[in-house]
């Protein structure tokens, strides 16, 4: 992971277990109804080396630190143009999309409810999303009608996609370690 540091002020925490990594990729279910995936958040590669490997998706990695991106590009040469500096928050996706397209990513936990109702902006358009936050995080948009932790994420995000719990991930598999558990969502 030589190249790029971690910035706290990006809440960034990189993953560097490869078996996790492949587990989370492996979670994309094979949709046909998008040929075209977006990363969010590559830092150093980890998901991006199972997801060139794939080969199956037209993909774009969209990161804000100008530092990964850099890293990125060096290490993929053949996505160089694939790569952008953008923040996901604030752009608009129908710029890179006009038809159906996939979202994943190990999402900045900081972040990670601004992303989703950004996905709900755009949900007629994002058919699956497969995201690693904080399990708490998680928990509360998983949760189902009467759970104490069922809020208005859970609410609209079940409105319109099937939520998944797929598994936790323990802090010591990042650099540097978050200081809570993460947990994957499929929607």
């Amino acid at each position: 992971m030589k190249g790029v540091r971690a910035k706290k002020h990006l809440g960034q925490h990189f993953l560097k277990d490869e078996n996790i990594a492949k587990k989370i990729v492996e979670s994309l279910s094979g949709h046909k109804e998008y040929q075209k995936l977006l990363e969010i958040g590559p830092g150093t590669g980890v998901l991006s080396n199972f997801l060139i490997e794939k080969a199956e998706y037209d993909l774009l990695f969209m990161d804000v630190d100008q530092e990964s991106i850099d890293y990125l590009q060096n290490q993929y040469p053949a996505y160089k143009d694939k790569i952008i500096k953008e923040d996901f928050l604030r752009i608009d996706l129908g710029h890179y999309y006009q038809d159906s397209f996939g979202i994943i990513g190990n999402f900045p936990y900081n972040i990670s409810s601004q992303i989703f109702f950004k996905v709900l902006e755009y949900r007629h358009q994002i058919p699956e999303v497969v995201g690693m936050i904080q399990k708490e995080v998680a928990e509360r948009i998983a949760a189902k009608e009467g759970n104490k932790t069922y809020g208005i994420l859970s609410v609209l995000l079940q409105a319109f996609y099937d939520v998944e719990y797929l598994f936790s991930v323990p802090p010591h598999v990042f650099n540097p370690p978050p200081k809570v558990t993460s947990a994957v969502l499929r929607l």
